[in-house]
């Protein structure tokens, strides 16, 4: 007596059944609510990066800078969003997942100095159409293997065809130096094969360089203060004045009265 398939029954009872039209109209059923909340997600970054692009663009007219370097942003796959349902023990709907799982959409802005992160921090969640859920602060509180960063979790609406939707987005905030260190660690840190003991130093020594990164931090916002404190512009353009003209007299005056009140009128 024949037991089981043969490799033709096999493929014939695939395609009879599993690529049936029903199935198929039943699994493109099924998925287009997923489709169609990542698709919610991806709008919910747009307005996020909108709005620390207009931010950067602000300071840039304002104060002659731009805080930021880079904007990223990214959705969790599926399968990181499976496995966190696994882990949290979520519940396996839709409303449970956007409920429960705060990171699907995600935003990283990367500043050039600390004190720019707590700055657009602010700027941002003082509009009135953002709504904040959560606060991590990893850089006062760094993590224990060192990692440094402000976390947001805050609610964006999006404008759909007939309706304003809440979405979900986490925002992390951090300098240069910081997201240089947790994108090294991050390819280390999860290399396959490397042994416990081997684990347990890398970590002791991934520990002591985000203290050196987190120090070289604190020594470039010191000189950026000190460049842009009044006493030292005024040393600048005493440094000028005396470079320029190295005479004094009332002809040498007049010329520096001149050229002073053409430079007023260029920045009026």
């Amino acid at each position: 007596m024949q037991v089981g398939f043969t490799n033709d029954q096999m493929e014939k009872f695939i395609r009879d059944n599993l690529f049936s039209d029903e199935v198929i109209d039943t699994i493109s059923e099924n998925m287009l609510p997923i489709e169609s909340l990542m698709a919610y997600y991806r709008c919910a970054i747009m307005q996020v990066e909108t709005k620390f692009k207009v931010l950067d663009e602000q300071f840039s007219l304002q104060y002659d800078r731009n805080p930021i370097e880079t904007i990223k942003s990214r959705i969790k796959s599926m399968e990181g969003i499976i496995k966190k349902v696994r882990r949290k023990n979520v519940a396996l709907s839709l409303e449970a997942i956007e409920a429960e799982i705060k990171d699907i959409a995600g935003v990283r802005v990367v500043c050039s100095f600390p004190e720019d992160i707590y700055l657009l921090a602010d700027c941002f969640l003082q509009q009135d159409d953002i709504r904040l859920i959560e606060m991590k602060d990893y850089i006062k509180h760094p993590k224990e293997s060192g990692y440094r960063s402000l976390h947001l979790i805050v609610e964006v609406p999006i404008f759909l065809e007939n309706e304003k939707k809440m979405m979900k987005v986490e925002i992390q905030i951090r300098s240069l130096a910081m997201d240089f260190w947790a994108s090294q660690e991050h390819k280390i840190r999860y290399k396959k094969n490397i042994p416990e003991d081997e684990r347990e130093r890398l970590a002791v020594e991934l520990k002591e360089i985000a203290e050196e990164v987190a120090a070289i931090d604190g020594r470039m916002s010191e000189i950026r203060a000190r460049i842009n404190s009044p006493e030292y512009q005024e040393q600048v353009n005493a440094s000028k004045r005396n470079l320029v003209f190295p005479f004094s007299g009332p002809i040498a005056r007049e010329i520096l009265d001149s050229i002073e009140a053409e430079e007023e009128d260029e920045e009026e």
